[in-house]
């Protein structure tokens, strides 16, 4: 493949050119097994090509820890190469968990896994959402700051606060909710409302704690585009049922 600007050949397709500092795809869409990561590049709407990683899995003891955080880190280095704008991301949680943590790149959660090419490429053309800057505690606020949970919540706190659509988290008061759950402490965001906000739910025991999240979403259906990727990043931290 050639770059689109000076024509200078390029290893892999997509590859940012560093001939003329010129990138020859926008977006990188993975979707990822335990054993095989696929990576589709897009240029607007057109594919322009796919790579694919693959490796061994070793379940288990520190041979495991290793042999997972090798495979994410070359998922990782493909998509460094590329030098995307966004990012998308679908199929095994354990492995996404991984590559998230070696990129410095937004990752969002493609909403539908059948087909994430198709999912991504559905979304061309939605208005573009601001992106927050401020760090997860800064985003932190109100006049509560207890959280229910102890270490689990305030971790289901920074997982919805990490998320670049977020404003700002604002806990609420603690009830009782009057029926126990065995599971420890359960997170799940609720639909959006008519100006994009949404609530994250924290349950712990008989506790129930709701917390208003605030997004840069400007009406219902771009608030629910936030909504289902705090949702799948919960799931991804074990804080969600499935």
């Amino acid at each position: 493949m050639n770059c689109r600007r000076c024509e200078s050949p390029i290893e892999r397709p997509g590859d940012y050119c560093l001939t003329c500092d010129t990138a020859n795809c926008d977006t990188v869409v993975v979707d990822v097994s335990r054993d095989r990561a696929t990576l589709t590049m897009l240029d607007e709407e057109r594919v322009v090509g796919e790579f694919t990683v693959t490796t061994i899995p070793e379940e288990g003891g520190e041979n495991g820890v290793v042999e997972l955080r090798n495979f994410a880190g070359l998922v990782a280095d493909e998509i460094h190469r590329k030098r995307p704008d966004e990012v998308y991301v679908s199929g095994e949680h354990r492995v996404i968990r991984e590559v998230r943590a070696q990129l410095h790149l937004d990752v969002f959660r493609v909403r539908d896994d059948s087909d994430p090419v198709d999912s991504v490429l559905s979304r061309r053309g939605e208005r573009t959402l601001e992106v927050v800057e401020a760090s997860p505690k800064e985003k932190l606020g109100g006049s509560h700051t207890t959280l229910i949970g102890g270490r689990e919540g305030r971790r289901a706190i920074g997982v919805v606060a990490e998320h670049p659509h977020v404003k700002k988290v604002v806990p609420g008061p603690i009830e009782a909710g009057g029926m126990s759950s065995r599971k420890g402490l359960r997170a799940k965001v609720t639909r959006a409302d008519g100006n994009g906000n949404v609530r994250l739910l924290l349950r712990d025991g008989s506790s129930v704690q709701e917390n208003r999240v605030v997004t840069t979403a400007m009406d219902r259906e771009t608030g629910e585009r936030v909504r289902e990727d705090l949702n799948a990043a919960l799931r991804d931290e074990a804080l969600q049922d499935g």
